[in-house]
């Protein structure tokens, strides 16, 4: 038999939805990029106090709210990012017109933190409900420049303060269906390396290129070799993905320029491989560009950027055991892996912490185009359950 907390947290869920799915719209008609969520955070804040909930200010945009029960014990953060992307938004999914699009240009929530924002509030006000059956405290930390990852080193040093005994987060997914979720331990989201060079040759005139050294043709070589050495030197058992979006060079045809740019990334989910294949990346471009009489710089980015999200194996097997509980038997699905990357990786690697993958993708809505895409979006009917799997995390852990 389903306890009466449970049910609670189902009606509570109700009671809240079309709330949630209000909140969800707003933030997706007036996105805010990395760093400027200034209205965003200013519409949080206002939430966050309705609920009766003190602030911790943090530099920018981001914020702790804070839930205190009064009585002692653990302490739990929830968290959110609150970002869009620097990008267009398509008006049509994948089958026709969207709930709502941005009204910003050059601004849209393409990969889902609108969502999460709503999830986050429509588990406060449930948890606020709740909260004279609790004990402890919940933190609900909304991270800014998730996108950018400008907000997450302040965050974490801010909950260090805390010494919170675990972090929880959901990220939505448009490759898994609505209504299912998954909280597998380990491995969940990718590490990234970053490429980021410039190679330095002589510019002169196109009719003579042997009076000139022509760093298109040395950065040519370089993506064709590091393709070679993907394949001769990266453990096939340890897979690390390489992609290189920028090569740029020169902008006459009869110009050889002085500099080319390569620009990239790669993702990964074991750490020594991926300090491998940073070293591959800096071996090949040096030795090629010598060998082309060129010469390589290095900008900021050509490094290991994040780590793997790694779930802690308690804490997922206490969210698998919740849904378990209170969902039907078909909502928790297994083997999910997702090789984009995430700040949250900072807070796994800094507390025990689970981030829980919630499907999206509904065919007949037409939801389910890739992340960071002009006709993502996002099935609304959706948002209940992340609420009801977020709630359910923080009262059994607590």
């Amino acid at each position: 038999m389903m306890g009466e907390i449970n049910k609670d947290i189902l009606g509570l869920a109700e009671e809240y939805e079309n709330y949630v799915k209000e909140q969800r719209q707003h933030f997706h008609i007036y996105p805010e990029v990395s760093g400027k969520e200034f209205e965003t955070s200013k519409h949080l804040k206002a939430q966050t106090k309705a609920m009766g909930l003190e602030i911790q200010e943090l530099k920018g945009t981001g914020f702790i709210g804070i839930l205190d029960t009064g009585r002692p014990g653990k302490t739990l953060v929830i968290r959110s990012d609150i970002d869009a992307l620097p990008m267009e938004e398509a008006e049509n999914n994948l089958k026709g017109p969207k709930v709502c699009v941005s009204a910003v240009p050059g601004a849209c929530h393409g990969c889902g933190h609108d969502a999460h924002m709503a999830i986050v509030l429509g588990a406060m006000k449930v948890l606020c409900c709740l909260k004279n059956r609790l004990s402890g405290k919940i933190l609900f930390a909304f991270e800014e420049g998730e996108e950018r990852g400008c907000g997450v080193e302040s965050m974490v040093e801010a909950l260090k303060e805390w010494n919170p005994d675990g972090v929880y987060a959901n990220h939505v997914t448009a490759f898994m269906d609505t209504g299912t979720i998954c909280a597998d331990e380990g491995p969940r989201m990718a590490g990234a390396i970053g490429i980021d060079m410039t190679i330095h040759g002589r510019g002169g005139h196109g009719s003579r290129p042997d009076l000139s050294v022509n760093p298109i043709m040395a950065a040519c070589q370089i993506v064709n070799q590091l393709s070679v050495a993907w394949t001769t030197r990266i453990d096939v058992m340890k897979t690390v993905t390489l992609s290189i979006g920028q090569l740029n060079g020169g902008q006459q045809s009869n110009i050889i320029p002085d500099d080319a740019y390569i620009g990239g990334s790669c993702r990964f989910y074991d750490i020594q491989e991926a300090k491998k294949a940073e070293e591959i990346i800096r071996q090949v471009a040096q030795g090629v560009a010598e060998v082309n009489q060129c010469f390589v710089t290095f900008g900021p980015r050509n490094k290991i950027l994040a780590p793997p999200v790694i779930n802690d194996k308690k804490l997922a097997e206490l969210s698998r055991q919740g849904i378990k509980e209170i969902f039907p038997a078909n909502t928790l699905i297994s083997d999910v892996k997702w090789f984009a990357s995430e700040s949250f990786s900072q807070y796994t690697m800094t507390f025990p912490s689970v981030l829980n993958f919630v499907g999206i993708r509904n065919e007949e809505k037409g939801t389910g185009a890739e992340h960071h895409n002009g006709r993502f979006d996002v099935d609304e009917d959706a948002l209940r359950t992340a609420v009801i799997a977020t709630v359910k995390f923080a009262v059994d852990f607590l």
